[in-house]
């Protein structure tokens, strides 16, 4: 079998166990013995300790780390004593199969060579980035982030809205003169809205939302309604045409800061990544070419986003 007690040993490693208690898990059960002194703590694993080699080359139990922390969360949960050999195997049947592609040459293919040309850079590309911006996402920048990009934040308005979409201005005409008899807005939008996201079930309610969220054309009209009124004029965009309802406005509440923990901090990395990207760019020659191979002449650096 290529499973051993060590593969078991290494397992308790990772887990954070002794060594001792991962060799009792393949071994036999052993005599009762007087309880031994408490033992002091073990020593954090060396990365750099062997576990196998394939060839020569080395597989060490920095390597099985990494791969452990590559995996999807729901395979971490499964006990160490099972995943753990799992992943050796398989780092050892990567290497395997390396040796044997390298033999037969593959690397030196130009479509094999540029693809692990590529994803070396890409693997560059990232741990610089994530070197660089890791320091300067912390709780201190996040909370600057939010008190300048939703706390202090003029509150914007919203509507509660719901709409029927269909495909003629005829027809979103003769569904507003239903609804100025009495029709029932939820039924009509169930019946005939295009937008079966928003019908059916939902009678067409689309919830809360600012004026950036939707079309400028839809917006503008909804926008400029009182609660508890319909559209007298359909109105018209890339989508078809629209009979709205705006049923409340109110304005927005600010979110609190662990509303938008999550968020904040994707923004502020997304920020981060772009300054420090744009210094890197600052720092070297850049010349574009037209289809023909010649270089265009002053060509104009694509505009850095505007922060909101």
């Amino acid at each position: 079998m290529r499973l051993s007690r060590s593969t078991f040993a290494l397992a308790a490693l990772l887990a954070g166990t002794s060594v001792a208690a991962s060799t009792a898990f393949a071994a036999p059960a052993a005599a009762p013995v007087a309880a031994a002194p408490a033992a002091a703590p073990a020593a954090a694993p060396n990365p750099d300790m062997l576990i196998a080699t394939v060839n020569g080359s080395k597989i060490t139990l920095g390597d099985v780390q990494r791969a452990a922390g590559n995996l999807p969360p729901q395979a971490r949960q499964i006990q160490p004593s099972v995943l753990i050999p799992l992943i050796v195997n398989q780092l050892v049947d990567q290497k395997a199969v390396q040796f044997a592609a390298d033999k037969e040459g593959l690397s030196s293919k130009p479509d094999v060579k540029a693809a692990m040309d590529a994803a070396a850079a890409n693997a560059l590309q990232n741990a610089y980035l994530e070197e660089k911006v890791g320091p300067l996402v912390t709780d201190s920048s996040m909370h600057d982030f939010y008190q300048s990009h939703y706390a202090n934040k003029k509150p914007e308005e919203e509507i509660h809205a719901r709409h029927i979409l269909v495909d003629s201005e005829a027809q979103a005409k003769d569904i507003i003169a239903q609804l100025n008899k009495g029709a029932d807005f939820g039924k009509l939008a169930a019946q005939l809205s295009k937008d079966k996201g928003s019908a059916g079930a939902n009678g067409g309610d689309l919830g809360w939302f600012k004026k950036a969220d939707m079309l400028p054309a839809f917006s503008a009209a909804a926008f400029a309604m009182k609660p508890n009124t319909i559209s007298q004029t359909p109105v018209h965009t890339q989508y078809g045409w629209h009979v709205i309802q705006v049923l409340a406005t109110r304005t927005a509440p600010i979110p609190t800061f662990d509303q938008v923990h999550d968020q904040v901090r994707q923004e502020l990395i997304r920020d981060k990544v772009r300054d420090i990207v744009q210094a890197a760019e600052s720092q070297v020659k850049v010349v574009h070419y037209d289809a023909q191979g010649k270089v265009i002449p002053n060509a104009a650096p694509a505009a850095a986003p505007v922060k909101k």
